[in-house]
């Protein structure tokens, strides 16, 4: 007897990969990434990318369009006896996730827009299927505003979300989308203390790279004081180590020079996006004049 859930995840896994691969997007994306980060501010990008949540914003605010939108759909399908003022409650759901879409769609266009071409292709597509959800949910709302039903128009609004659902958890977890890359160095980084460098070899006010294995550590020496982070960058893991300090003191901060996210060297902390999260920061102390590094 065929298999046939093996053959539809064959297809849906090679439907993926042809759409990671679809180059005829490109066009699309470019235009559509370059206006994006044409009109929208560093400040207002910085919220949206949701540096500080320690995360990104945008899972977070799809759950008011997503949630709204299911529980209308669960009560235009229980019948008006059993449920009085069913209805209504359905219409102002509607409404309600109408409205949170807005704020959505802006998170996720800004963290989009920093993305490379192969994640933004499927993006593009999920995009897409939000837009198209929001589009057919309105007309369902006008549709209760005047007297008719348009419950039909909500199923169809809640198969596209449902679709671009899908493909936001591709590109989040698939794809890697939004996730801290620098991460997974940390655990590779050993938990005992281990000699890097020495205090007189590290310049002062300049980062360093000095690397335990493979894993190449950011060093960044202020006095006597030496603070260690991974040097790859929890966005899209650029050099660090070839980035620019800015500021000084405690607040000095080293610049991605891939993508321009900013973090504090004293902390880790994400200053400026599209990082949003924090860079992992180590353990590290000076004993004798050697500079030694540990997992956190």
């Amino acid at each position: 007897m065929p298999d046939s859930s093996g053959h539809f995840d064959r297809m849906q896994r090679q439907m993926m990969l042809r759409l990671e691969r679809a180059k005829s997007l490109d066009g699309v994306s470019d235009r559509l990434q370059s206006w994006v980060q044409a009109v929208a501010p560093q400040p207002v990008t910085d919220v949206l990318h949701g540096g500080w949540l320690g995360h990104p914003l945008h899972p977070v605010l799809v759950q008011v369009p997503v949630g709204s939108w299911v529980s209308a759909a669960v009560l235009d399908l229980i019948p008006a006896a059993l449920i009085p003022g069913k209805r209504r409650a359905a219409t102002v759901l509607i409404a309600l996730g109408a409205a949170g879409a807005v704020p959505a769609i802006a998170a996720g266009l800004a963290d989009w827009s920093q993305m490379t071409k192969d994640r933004r292709r499927v993006g593009l597509v999920h995009a897409t299927s939000g837009a198209v959800a929001l589009v057919l949910y309105a007309g369902s709302l006008a549709a209760r505003l005047t007297g008719r039903p348009g419950r039909a128009l909500a199923f169809a609004g809640l198969s596209a979300a449902s679709l671009g659902a899908y493909l936001g958890g591709h590109v989040a977890y698939a794809q890697a989308g939004g996730t801290n890359q620098a991460a997974p160095d940390i655990a590779r980084v050993p938990e005992e203390w281990t000699a890097v460098a020495t205090l007189a070899e590290l310049p002062q006010g300049k980062p360093s790279v000095r690397k335990i294995d493979d894993v190449p550590i950011l060093l960044y020496r202020d006095g006597d004081r030496v603070s260690a982070m991974i040097e790859r960058c929890s966005h899209e893991t650029g050099p660090l180590g070839e980035g620019d300090v800015i500021g000084t003191g405690a607040q000095a901060c080293v610049v991605c020079p891939w993508h321009g996210s900013t973090f504090r060297l004293s902390d880790g902390a994400v200053v400026h996006g599209p990082a949003a999260n924090d860079q992992p920061l180590l353990r590290s102390r000076v004993r004798a004049g050697t500079v030694e590094v540990a997992q956190p």
